[in-house]
């Protein structure tokens, strides 16, 4: 539960949504330069419910194929085939020979599937125009604008792992970053070149964590949070109660960003050529002159724009009164699959994205992107089930939970599908609470290395708002029948002891599902379960090591890994089919129409 201090109708609000909620809340830290948020899920009471058992074994210590990129160039009667589609494809579709591809990484990243003619980026369409560009023949090289971020470590080692890829046809792929931390730098250094203009701003200073309390904000504000914690990692009671970090919450904090920063280091280490103690090193020198990076050897030259397009223009042999033929990232979604003959082969696996936090229906006040809709959800898995066309189905999760009712539904729902066929789930940033509990219904689990996972643990509270009520002159009377009538109602005071001892029944009743259902799922007693749990939150390798992941890799993993759970030979073309494929509205089809 992410809150500004400054800002107190935003903390009302908050105060709202965990009125009265059983609530199994993710860890609350947010990394900056490397920003992290698990946000809070709800948690209500779920029936238990065990049937359905898989079809085939989960067990972590199986191996399973990598799923790695193996770059086959296209030649033979093939060749001439796609040549002929592209002579003969729609307007939108024809490029010149020579053309670069321009991408703009900037700001958020969905790992929905946008419209065509959706203005925000989307990690699939940006993926897949990496994979087609790797064998469009009139592609020669790929621009890379990167700025400033706001996504997960996920999302950052997809888009990396694309570049290698694509640099495995023998294609170039140049950066220019304008503004860069160690996100933007991680995906910088897998490419040829990078190129920063005199004034970029550059801080490369390593890595910080940060959780927030609003217990003096509370305490100021009259509101006495009354919290019951199971596990002692669920830290976003804490922000609640407490005013300073528990030794608990400090150890899962300090492990995930060692994780992070490890990696950081490892990568760029590699890429560099350079030491790891020498990027360290570099790094807690406080180097912001973008001169110095060049000299460290962190930066190809200190050019502006301008500047690179002309080198470009020279490698590619294109006179400096000509302009350079390029294609942006948005027109290139155009150019269909088909048209390049990477159309795939006769087998089908489905995919399924759940990406948002998690809701049981749609609200009137929803809309299209407001996250996960149960109901919504289900009904893409019932149809996969119900299908004999598709031979495997792969749920794309990246979602830190919601409410609780949903997610058993789904998870049921998904434990269903994987007794009829395979069933991989595959982790973006975060698959966290409710996240998790959807993964766990799936034969086998791949996340990626920093991947946030787990945090399978429960927080029930309320809020008394006695004193703010006395503050502000605000009086309520409640005429009741039943003995708990008022759980839910008697905001003024405090639990009475019989009250509290039904709300502690009643989280803990929540929490031992959850483990239950967990333990059952990953093949694991009750008690290890319980040693990976207490709501702590882990990194995808962390998970791995602990049962919690059966294997670390993207989406391309996770496909061959359906594969071979589908007995589809590894070196057989699959078509993966988009279940969630957007219908674009009319206002983003006449931006986008402006746009061309």
């Amino acid at each position: 539960m992410r809150q500004t201090h400054g800002n107190m109708s935003r903390t009302r609000i908050a105060i709202q949504r965990f009125r009265h909620t059983y609530t199994a809340l993710s860890s609350s830290a947010a990394l900056t330069r490397s920003q992290f948020q698990c946000s809070q899920q709800h948690l209500t009471r779920a029936p238990l419910l065990f049937h359905a058992p898989r079809h085939y074994s989960s067990s972590p210590k199986q191996d399973y194929p990598t799923g790695d990129f193996d770059f086959k160039p296209i030649t033979g009667w093939k060749k001439f085939t796609v040549n002929l589609k592209m002579l003969t494809a729609f307007p939108w579709e024809r490029l010149r020979y020579g053309t670069l591809l321009t991408i703009k990484l900037r700001g958020q990243i969905s790992d929905q599937l946008n419209s065509r003619f959706s203005p925000g980026l989307s990690l699939p369409q940006i993926c897949d125009n990496f994979f087609k560009a790797t064998y469009d023949p009139r592609i020669s090289g790929i621009y890379l604008h990167i700025d400033i971020l706001n996504c997960g470590w996920a999302k950052v080692e997809e888009i990396r792992r694309h570049i290698l890829n694509f640099r495995k046809s023998g294609k170039f792929v140049v950066a220019y970053v304008p503004s860069c931390r160690e996100k933007e730098y991680y995906i910088a250094c897998a490419c040829e070149e990078i190129y920063a203009p005199p004034s970029a701003y550059f801080s490369l200073f390593g890595l910080t964590v940060q959780a927030p309390f609003l217990r003096g904000v509370l305490e100021n504000l009259g509101i006495e949070p009354e919290v019951e914690r199971i596990g002692k990692y669920k830290s976003v009671g804490d922000q609640l109660t407490r005013k300073t970090m528990s030794e608990d919450h400090h150890e899962m904090l300090t492990a995930l960003l060692d994780n992070i920063y490890t990696n950081w280091l490892d990568k760029v280490s590699s890429a560099r050529g350079k030491k790891r103690e020498d990027i360290e090193n570099f790094i807690n020198k406080g180097v912001y002159q973008v001169e110095r990076l060049k000299e460290e050897g962190f930066l190809t030259d200190i050019i502006y724009d301008d500047e690179v397009i002309t080198r470009l223009k020279e490698r590619l042999q294109v006179k400096t009164d000509k302009n350079l033929p390029m294609v942006d990232n948005r027109k290139y979604s155009g150019v269909r699959k088909s048209t390049l003959g990477l159309s795939g082969g006769k087998e089908l696996i489905a995919i399924i994205r759940a990406s948002g936090s998690i809701r049981r229906i749609e609200s009137s006040l929803s809309t299209r992107s407001s996250g996960i809709i149960g109901e919504k959800l289900i009904e893409k898995i019932r149809k996969v089930r119900e299908s004999n066309k598709y031979k495997a189905a792969i749920i794309r999760i990246d979602s830190p939970g919601g409410d609780a009712l949903a997610s058993d539904l789904m998870w049921r729902e998904i434990r269903l599908l994987a007794a009829s066929k395979p069933v991989i789930a595959s982790m973006s940033d975060v698959a966290a609470s409710g996240g998790y509990y959807m993964a766990m219904g799936a034969g086998v689990i791949v996340a990626e290395s920093l991947t946030l996972t787990g945090s399978i643990g429960v927080v029930t509270g309320k809020f008394n708002l006695g004193k703010l009520y006395e503050k502000i002159g605000f009086n309520k009377e409640i005429i009741s029948r039943g003995r708990y009538a008022e759980l839910r109602a008697a905001e003024q005071r405090s639990l009475r002891p019989d009250e509290a001892e039904l709300f502690s029944k009643s989280a803990q009743h929540a929490y031992k599902q959850f483990r239950d259902k967990a333990a059952l799922s990953r093949s694991m007693t009750v008690d290890k379960m319980e040693e990976v749990a207490q709501g702590r939150v882990w990194t995808g390798k962390d998970a791995a090591s602990h049962g919690l992941v059966d294997a670390i890799g993207g989406l391309s993993r996770a496909v061959a890994i359906a594969k071979l759970k589908a007995n589809i030979p590894l070196d057989r073309q699959v078509t993966v089919l988009e279940l969630s494929r957007p219908s674009p509205s009319l206002p983003e089809i006449l931006r986008g129409l402006g746009k061309i």
